[in-house]
């Protein structure tokens, strides 16, 4: 497959086959994640690899009741790392370690796709719920949840915006 084909074919996936993961594609999925551009090469991000089932009924409930997120072997938690305001202060805080982790969550969804994965993209949850959950330091900002498995659907292509509203040559 292309990049564009992968880019063209990867879809929003919230029912999971009960497979594990290989090992060796978790290996490919941590590369995508440290392998992505990052503002000042900073590498503003943090990443929690969640396979404890436990953990993961914990992120349903702070998720709204996504129950999909427990049901998928892996779920992913992006986090800033808000340390990298030492250098770019309150816009390296409030926009590029957004812009890292986003970058990063890109990468990974796109290769999970291109190893027969699937993945969602979930911002809606409350932070200090999984902040709690993942005792995490105060350093750190979750800002997407990304439940990760083997499809065990086949959803359609959504519709697109026209490319005249979304592009202006200037």
């Amino acid at each position: 497959m292309s990049l564009l084909d992968i880019i063209k074919g990867r879809r929003s996936i919230r029912e999971f086959k009960k497979k594990e993961i290989p090992e060796d594609v978790i290996e490919k999925l941590i590369d995508a994640i440290i392998w992505a551009p990052s503002a000042g090469n900073l590498q503003s991000r943090f990443f929690y690899f969640v396979f404890n089932p436990e953990i993961k009924k914990k992120l349903v409930r702070a998720a709204f009741d996504q129950e999909f997120i427990a049901f998928a072997p892996l779920s992913i938690i992006g986090c800033c790392d808000y340390r990298i305001s030492q250098r770019y202060g309150n816009r390296g805080k409030e926009l590029y370690t957004i812009q890292d982790v986003a970058v990063s969550i890109q990468n990974l969804m796109l290769t999970a796709y291109e190893q027969g994965l699937g993945s969602v993209w979930v911002g809606a949850f409350r932070e200090e719920d999984v902040r709690e959950i993942l005792n995490m330091p105060p350093h750190l900002r979750p800002v997407a949840i990304v439940p990760i498995g083997y499809p065990d659907e086949e959803p359609l292509p959504p519709e697109r915006v026209s490319r005249d509203k979304a592009i202006k040559i200037v």
